[in-house]
């Protein structure tokens, strides 16, 4: 392909990627933020659905004791009737899963949230577990999965591009790794949008466990709990998802500052 035909495609298929994203907004229907998001509210919630079995199957299924499951429930649905979070489109269902080794909570998009026995167990009190449901619940209303989806795809997007521009068909083994490096740097941005929604769910995190009737420094404590499982990850922070729990406490801290500026009032549940 000739250098100058290569650059105009290339140009071509970056310009329609950055326009299909920029061009694709919506008004979030709780918080009023407009977002970079190419899918609606129903579609994230028919895929949230769709996916919850086979997310499920992946950690071992849901755990057999009902009442446990029971409690969850109680906890979630405190939780979505206390905040913001009630006026939202999204049905909520929250799943305990069985795996009692695995240490993880998520949330697909549209409303299933799930968290493991592992994690559970892992957890001392009622507002601890609230804390964490809060978080993922603060992942769906902020629509972190549609905004990573439209940013995916935005890099990938980008990185083709890159890679048509670098291609050069008389040294086809350094546009293969000149294409490779352009992935790299694709995801790298990638991991960075989600680190920031992370430290976005804690501090929604706080809001709502406080609107609750939770006291937030629960989330706190939670913190602990994942820096104590090795929550710090075996790289470097910024090539993990999540943020390291010590800095996610300092956001933890200046948003429970932010919401109490003279101090936590007496009566909330711990």
């Amino acid at each position: 392909m000739r250098g100058n035909l290569r650059y105009l495609i290339a140009l071509i298929v970056g310009g329609f990627s950055l326009i299909t994203y920029y061009c694709n907004r919506q008004t979030n229907p709780v918080t009023g933020e407009t977002q970079h998001v190419n899918m609606t509210t129903d579609q994230e919630i028919a895929l949230g659905l769709q996916a919850a079995p086979e997310m499920a199957q992946q950690y071992g299924g849901l755990y057999p004791d009902q009442e446990a499951q029971n409690t969850i429930d109680r906890i979630g649905n405190a939780i979505i009737q206390g905040s913001p979070a009630v006026r939202s489109p999204y049905k909520f269902d929250f799943h305990l899963l069985a795996d009692d080794q695995t240490i993880n909570a998520f949330a697909l998009p549209g409303g299933q949230v799930f968290v493991t026995a592992g994690l559970v167990k892992q957890l001392k009190s009622e507002g601890q577990v609230a804390g964490v449901l809060a978080h993922e619940i603060g992942h769906v209303i902020q629509r972190h999965s549609a905004e990573q989806l439209a940013k995916s795809q935005l890099t990938q997007g980008l990185a083709g591009a890159a890679g048509i521009a670098a291609y050069d068909s008389e040294r086809p083994g350094g546009s293969i790794a000149n294409a490779a490096i352009a992935a790299a740097v694709a995801k790298v941005v990638s991991l960075r949008f989600s680190r920031e929604d992370e430290l976005e769910a804690d501090r929604v995190g706080v809001d709502y466990v406080s609107d609750a009737g939770y006291d937030p420094r629960a989330l706190l404590q939670v913190m602990q709990v994942l820096e104590q499982s090795g929550g710090k990850g075996s790289g470097p922070e910024f090539l993990q998802t999540h943020p390291n729990p010590g800095n996610r406490t300092q956001e933890i801290q200046q948003e429970i500052q932010t919401r109490f500026p003279n101090g936590i009032p007496a009566g909330l549940k711990p």
